[in-house]
C-alpha cells in the first residue's frame, strides 16, 4: 500500500484555490520532488501531509491513516513520525547546535536516556560532530542546513519532508544537502522535496510531481525539471480555465 495517498484534494484559503483536485500516491521508500513557480502550492500540499493544514475536500492517507478523520490526541503522533526540514522552522539561536537536537527530542518526548547518544549520532551522519557546542549563528549557511537535516532525522521519522531546504545555499552546500538526502532515502526514508532548483532537480533525476497553480500538470518518474512548472503561460491557462 501507499505511503501517502492524495484523493481528489483541494485545500481553499476564503475564495483563494490554493490546490485543485490533487491525486497522487508515494509508496514508502520513494524519493519525490514537489516542484513549481512561487505560489503554485508546494508548500501548501506538504502541510497537509503534516496536517497542519487541513483540506477543503478529498482524502489524504498517510502511512495507512485518514487524515481527514484523524482524531486530536493522535495528530501529534502522525506528525512525530514525519521529519520537517524547512527555513520556518529555524534554529534557536541561543543554544548551542548540540542542544537544537536535544531540544527537538524532548519536544517529541523522546526518553531522556538515549538523547544523547542520538543527538551526536545524527550529527555524525551530517558530518557535523566537531560543530556540536557551536552556536547557529557561528555556522555558514550550509552547515546550519544541515543542522535542521540532523535535527529532523533524530526522531527517526518514516517520512522526510524538506521545503525548499537548498533556498538561500550556494551551489556546493546545495548539491551537498541534496547528496545527504538522497543517502537519507537510499536507507529507506520516504523523502518529500519542494523545490524550485532546477539545476538540481535535474541532476537527481528522481520522480517529479509538476504544480501550476494549485494543479498537477505532469508527475513523471526519473525526471527533469518539467517546463511547465515555471511556464507563465502554462499558468494563465489554467487560471483562465478555472474562471
Amino acid at each position: 500500500m501507499a505511503q501517502i495517498i492524495f484523493d481528489h484534494v483541494t485545500k481553499k484559503f476564503g475564495d483563494e484555490t490554493a490546490l485543485e483536485n490533487v491525486s497522487f500516491e508515494i509508496e514508502k521508500g520513494e524519493f519525490v520532488f514537489v516542484i513549481g513557480r512561487s505560489g503554485a502550492g508546494k508548500s501548501t500540499l506538504l502541510n497537509l501531509i503534516m496536517k497542519q493544514e487541513e483540506a477543503t475536500s478529498g482524502r489524504i492517507t498517510v502511512n495507512g491513516r485518514r487524515l481527514d478523520i484523524m482524531k486530536r490526541r493522535k495528530i501529534s503522533a502522525h506528525r512525530s513520525r514525519i521529519g520537517i526540514v524547512s527555513q520556518d522552522v529555524g534554529l534557536l539561536k541561543d543554544r548551542s547546535v548540540y542542544d537544537n537536537i536535544l531540544f527537538a527530542l524532548w519536544a517529541t518526548e523522546h526518553g531522556s536516556a538515549q538523547m544523547k547518544k542520538t543527538a551526536m549520532r545524527v550529527l555524525g551522519l551530517v558530518g557535523l560532530v566537531g560543530k556540536s557546542e557551536s552556536f547557529p549563528d557561528e555556522l555558514s549557511g550550509g552547515e546550519r542546513a544541515r543542522v535542521l537535516l540532523a535535527r529532523a532525522l533524530s526522531t527517526s521519522p518514516d517520512i522526510l519532508i524538506a521545503d525548499e531546504p537548498t533556498a538561500n545555499l550556494d551551489p556546493d552546500a546545495s548539491w551537498d544537502l541534496m547528496q545527504l538526502l538522497a543517502e537519507v532515502n537510499y536507507q529507506g526514508m520516504t523523502v518529500v522535496v519542494a523545490s524550485h532548483a532546477r539545476d538540481l532537480v535535474t541532476i537527481m533525476k528522481k520522480r517529479c510531481i509538476s504544480l501550476v497553480s494549485g494543479m498537477v500538470v505532469a508527475d513523471e518518474k526519473n525526471s527533469i525539471y518539467n517546463q511547465k512548472a515555471t511556464d507563465i503561460f502554462e499558468e494563465r491557462r489554467i487560471l483562465a480555465r478555472k474562471k
